[in-house]
This record gives C-alpha cells, structure tokens and sequence, in this order.
C-alpha cells in the first residue's frame, strides 16, 4: 500500500502540530504543508506582539517539523478557487483545514463605520507586517483611543499604542513603525462589559501593562469593592488567575498617579453606538451592573450612560471563521462542523476531510492548546485510515509554489536587513517583494 498522502491547509500553528501529529500516528505518511502567503508561522508571525519575541520562539520545533523528508511547504498557494478543496481531495488522500478565524467580529453599534474606528485584527495585521493589511491607514493623531475588549488583543492593541517608537528593535512592520513615531495617543480606554472578577486578561498580561515605563494603568476603585454577590462567586468559582488579577487591580486602584499617559480600566461598560459626523468623535456607553444569579455572571444594562471622548476606536470582540466553497460551515459560530476534527455535513461525516485549531473550536485558548486540539484529529484521521480508498493520490503539482528552502532565503534576508538596523527582522511587506527577492 502506497503511504498515505495528506494535505494540511494552513502553516500556522494548528498547522504544524497537526503535522507533526500526523507524522507521530503513521511513519509512512507524507504532509503538503499548504499556505496562501509565502511565509509560514501564521498568528505567530502576524499575531503576535512585536514586543512579545520570548512567544515567537516556538518556530524552532515548527522548523523541526519542516526539515522532515516527509514533508513538503507550499506557500503562496491560496486554497478556494485555484486550487478548491475539492481539487485538494483529489490529489490527497485526507485533507485537513487549519485556516484558522481570519475574520473579526462587529459590534452591531451604529456609528462602527466611521472613519477612524477599526477592527483590531486590521491593527494588528498591519504593525506585525500582514501583506492583507499593509492598506489600511490609522490616524494616529488623536489623545485618546477606546479599545472595546479585554482580551489578549486588545490589551496587545492598547500597550502597541502607549509605546509607539520604543518598539523599534522588534520586528514591527516599518511603516507601522514610522507612523507610531509620530502617535499622539496619550490615553487608552479598554471596555469592558463586565466586572473586575470577569476580566479576560491574565496576571501576566495585566502586570505587563503596570510595567510600562511612563504609563499609568487606572482602576477605579469602586470597582474593585465588590457586592457580597460578587465575593461570593469569587469564592465559589474564582480560579488562581482570577484571584491574582483581582489583587493586581486592587493594587492599581491605590497606585498614586505619575502624570504620564494613561491606559485606563473601564470595566462594566457596554458600547452602544460610535459617535461623530464625518470621522470618530466619541463613544457612549451603557453602565452595567453584573447579574450573579445565572450560571455565568451577566451584564445587564443599569440604564445610566456615559459619553467618552476619543478619535480612534478599535473593536477587539473576537474573531470567526471564513467559508470555503463547498464546504459544510456553521454561520453562526463561524466554525467548520464537526466530531472530534471530522467535518460533517448534512448527512454525516464529509468522507477524508478534517478541521483543526481555530477554524475547529472557534477563537479559544493560547498557541500551545493546538497541540491537543491537533492531536485529537490526527487520532481520527488514523482510526479513517483502512477506509480510505485504495486510489493514488499524486499531491497537489504548483511548480511555482513557495517552498521551504525559499522560505528559509526570505528568513535569512529578513534577519540580516533587521540586524544592520539593530532590529530582530525587517519583515518583507508584500507579496511581491517576497517574491521579487526569490526570483
């Protein structure tokens, strides 16, 4: 029997740990690592904070998985029209999606189209260097930015603000770079709907913010006096992290003011509409208290608003899921169906195609919790395996593909423009200059 020949959409994380995975349940199998970009690394090289280099350095075991004689990179391949996952099935004999949640989640607030309020995901792409965002513009010229959210991107969002050119030695895109240099924000409001024991943040990141030089992190202390409701569930429920952010907070609300900027903690706050005529002006918002009688501590809007100056505001409520043509997808969780990693359609199981990370459990968990997920639908994909057709499957034939040894010139480029400079890289900003370089 010819070894199985598998393709694993996507180069990100969920990626290569359902790669490595699959090369763990079966010696002979073979993985076509596909990407749309010709980089690998996905979020770690497009999501992950420039000042958060110690997180990056887990592509060393994503190189190791590379360097496999089985397995072959093909970047700048874009699965969906040219080549379709049809066409995919056709030359593989499974096929696992690891396309992740690239899109980010509305508001549902008027105003959210005005000119100078943005999705985060755009943000983010654009100052870590995403060829898909390098078109995007922000006007970096008002005092004050709200950013709605309090998870890992926003508060990735508001620290990228208040540090602006001291994030020079990272790899920030240089023309993101440039335009911080010259970022007027002096205060960052981060929304949040509920209260202090509900924060999204970690202890970590919490103690990161504390630690910017020159930046006041702002907790109002009627925030952090909880009802005896709210002790209550925090003895009830409350975690380790949850009880450390709890006393960080409370050791914030009491911090003396320094008189530098600002990134202030509005918890129990709700948006409901952006305002301004021609471009952002403002944001009012609903003040909430917390609901402890469900299973789930619920906002629930006091009916008393707020209005909060600012000229910038950045939505960070999440991502979800891209469809692919002919593939069965849930609209409403923005997440491929599936069990344990096999996508299903209306009548069962979608014979030899599969899900992984992301675009399987929908935004959840940090990079390392791929590795599970991934393993999971390896398993399946093994138990499939004396069902598969007894067919040969050439893999996907793209001789103008990008592959790894190119990626590895890229690499060695980036490095070294980076380090005349003094800098970890100088990422290349489109596709054609990548190209360019390789050709």
């Amino acid at each position: 029997m010819s070894p199985r020949r598998v393709a694993v959409v996507g180069a990100g994380p969920a990626g290569f740990f359902t790669t490595a995975a699959v090369l763990a349940e079966d010696p002979d199998a073979r993985v076509d690592l596909i990407d749309g970009l010709p980089t690998p690394y996905g979020l770690v090289r497009y999501g992950v904070a420039p000042d958060h280099q110690k997180i990056k350095r887990v592509v060393a075991a994503y190189k190791r998985t590379a360097a496999s004689e089985r397995v072959r990179y093909l970047g700048n391949v874009l699965v969906g029209a040219d080549p379709s996952v049809a066409d995919l099935l056709a030359c593989y004999d499974q096929v696992v999606l690891c396309v992740g949640t690239p899109l980010a989640r509305d508001l549902g607030i008027p105003g959210e189209s005005l000119p100078g309020s943005h999705a985060a995901t755009h943000f983010v792409g654009w100052y870590n260097g995403h060829p898909d965002h390098q078109g995007h513009a922000f006007d970096l010229s008002t005092e004050r930015a709200v950013v709605v959210g309090m998870g890992n991107v926003a508060i990735d969002v508001a620290r990228v603000l208040l540090k602006g050119a001291k994030l020079e030695p990272t790899d920030v895109a240089r023309s993101a770079l440039e335009a911080l240099r010259h970022c007027a924000v002096r205060e960052v409001v981060l929304l949040g709907r509920r209260g202090a024991p509900q924060a999204a943040f970690t202890p970590t990141e919490l103690a990161e913010l504390a630690a910017l030089e020159g930046v006041d992190v702002v907790v109002d202390p009627a925030q952090v006096e909880l009802s005896d409701e709210a002790e209550g569930w925090v003895q009830a429920h409350a975690d380790k992290q949850t009880r450390r952010n709890l006393e960080l907070l409370r050791e914030l609300a009491t911090t003396p003011p320094t008189g530098g900027k600002r990134l202030v903690l509005a918890l129990q706050r709700s948006p409901l509409a952006v305002l301004g005529k021609e471009r952002v002006e403002g944001v009012e918002v609903a003040v909430n208290r917390v609901d402890y009688t469900e299973d789930w501590p619920c906002p629930v809007d006091t009916g008393a608003r707020e209005r909060i100056d600012a000229g910038l505001v950045f939505r960070a409520v999440g991502y979800r899921g891209a469809p692919l043509p002919g593939v069965p997808f849930d609209a409403q969780r923005g997440v491929f169906p599936n069990e344990q990693g096999r996508v299903m359609g209306a009548d069962g199981p979608v014979p030899r195609l599969y899900v992984a990370g992301w675009a399987k459990r929908g935004p959840q968990g940090v990079i390392g919790t791929n590795r599970a997920d991934a393993k999971e639908t390896a398993l399946a994909m093994a138990a499939d395996r004396d069902s598969l057709p007894a067919v040969e499957r050439p893999g996907l034939q793209r001789p103008d593909a990008v592959e790894w040894k190119d990626w590895e010139r890229l690499d060695a480029h980036e490095v070294a423009e980076g380090a005349e400079r003094g800098r970890v890289r100088e990422k290349l900003l489109t596709v054609e200059a990548m190209l360019d370089l390789l050709s």
